[in-house]
């Protein structure tokens, strides 16, 4: 079950990180609300006749399924955003940073103990930041800086996945969840970037690529990785996802990186690595004000 578990979120990560080369694409064409909007409605009705129109969420789990679409939203619009001023590769080497963010996400909210392996591998993050981000000068991209705040919220979104799937049927969690990301990413397009609507023409290819293989594919299998694999496996084999999108970014977009953006990636490979030594336990049982479990469960 481990093996299977681990090898279903390293397609995840491959097809994640595909993503960021029709992302980058449409980045130039579509607003980030108006591209996010219709990748996550698009997921979430492909996926829908598999729960034949129906939701396996209790009334108690809504607001939880309705956060991890906020997140979802959020962290997507963010990383939409950012890839209009950075590259796909340093957009996937930024994203990745969630595997350092998540230890220190639990310290801070959780109270969960975090050793010396985990401070080290996040000094040696930001050092790969720093050189992948400005190639060594003191200047960051703004794209980048984009990025890396989506990453914190992507690292909230795995937390709360890898809780809510000791309780909540998967597919009906993805639909959920992308139905709110999408309502959100739409209500906000109209608002701010709807006059970008004429670029679906050039590049509806991309939405419908995002949607229906990042988006109902990639995370209805992360929930269900998440729901088997060991948290230290799902943490390092999502970040890969990096590597992914700098290898697509390479043969499908020609983007190069210099040496010192090279050694940065490098630096963050090595701190990902490094975060893991170390178990970080992502399904352990929430505390009270993260209280995802039934009243059944909470009288045992």
């Amino acid at each position: 079950m481990r093996l299977k578990a681990d090898l279903t979120l390293l397609l995840v990560a491959m097809i994640w990180g595909s993503a960021f080369t029709a992302q980058r694409v449409a980045a130039a064409n579509i607003g980030p609300f108006l591209f996010n909007g219709c990748r996550f409605l698009l997921g979430g009705l492909i996926l829908l006749p598999l729960v034949r129109f129906r939701l396996e969420i209790d009334r108690r789990t809504w607001p939880w399924v309705g956060l991890a679409g906020l997140l979802l939203c959020l962290a997507s619009v963010l990383q939409q955003a950012g890839l209009r001023w950075t590259t796909a590769g340093n957009a996937g080497f930024i994203t990745g940073l969630y595997v350092v963010i998540i230890p220190l996400l639990l310290l801070v909210i959780w109270r969960q103990h975090v050793g010396w392996m985990t401070w080290a591998a996040t000094l040696l993050a930001t050092g790969g930041i720093f050189l992948i981000s400005s190639g060594g000068k003191f200047e960051l991209a703004p794209g980048d800086s984009l990025e890396l705040i989506g990453a914190l919220l992507w690292a909230a979104h795995i937390i709360l996945v890898g809780r809510l799937m000791q309780r909540v049927e998967a597919v009906s969690f993805s639909v959920g969840q992308f139905f709110v990301a999408g309502v959100l990413n739409l209500v906000l397009s109209v608002l701010f970037d709807w006059q970008t609507a004429s670029g679906l023409i050039t590049a509806w290819w991309t939405v419908a690529y995002v949607g229906i293989f990042s988006t109902a594919g990639g995370y209805t299998l992360q929930a269900i990785g998440q729901k088997h694999a060991q948290p230290t496996d799902a943490a390092l084999i999502l970040s890969l996802e990096a590597v992914f999108a700098a290898v697509f970014g390479f043969l499908l977009l020609g983007e190069m990186m210099e040496a010192g953006q090279l050694l940065g990636c490098a630096l963050i490979v090595g701190a990902l690595v490094l975060s893991q030594i170390r178990p970080v336990v992502l399904h352990e049982q929430p505390p009270a004000h993260l209280d995802v479990t039934d009243s059944e469960s909470n009288s045992a």
